[in-house]
């Protein structure tokens, strides 16, 4: 999937420059970000928590393909959200409709850490994807 939302305006982000470890909750998986190998996908802004999941066999549900378009990608970062870039407007207005809102939720497209510290990431229950599928 991915692309871009021709509705938005693109978030401002700063790609690492060093390696850092994001580490996804609850199941403790822990990645270690090269920057030398972003982007993985077109999933998500380049650099971002769902670009680093989904290159990494972390599934994260995004029915829009990662364009900021709806709130399904919704993560809450409970480490090293300094690191991170600030939400945009639009990012905001989609969080408006994601359940269990805390104030470090963000969507997992638009969020692209910097690399300065380590991050850990918190996949909430209700968007953790059981199901298996093949890649065709």
């Amino acid at each position: 999937m991915g692309g871009s939302n021709p509705f938005i305006r693109q978030a401002e982000t700063r790609l690492p420059t060093r390696s850092y470890r994001m580490t996804f909750m609850p199941e403790g998986k822990v990645v270690e970000v090269d920057p030398s190998k972003l982007p993985y996908s077109r999933d998500g802004l380049p650099g971002s928590v769902l670009e680093i999941a989904g290159g990494n066999g972390v599934d994260i549900d995004h029915a829009c393909g990662g364009v900021c378009a709806c709130s399904t990608c919704h993560v809450i970062i409970r480490e090293g959200l300094e690191s991170c870039n600030e939400a945009s407007d639009d990012e905001e207005d989609q969080l408006d409709h994601a359940p269990g809102l805390t104030t470090e939720s963000r969507l997992a497209c638009q969020t692209v850490p910097d690399g300065s510290c380590d991050v850990v990431v918190e996949i909430p229950g209700w968007n953790r994807n059981l199901v298996s599928e093949d890649h065709h």
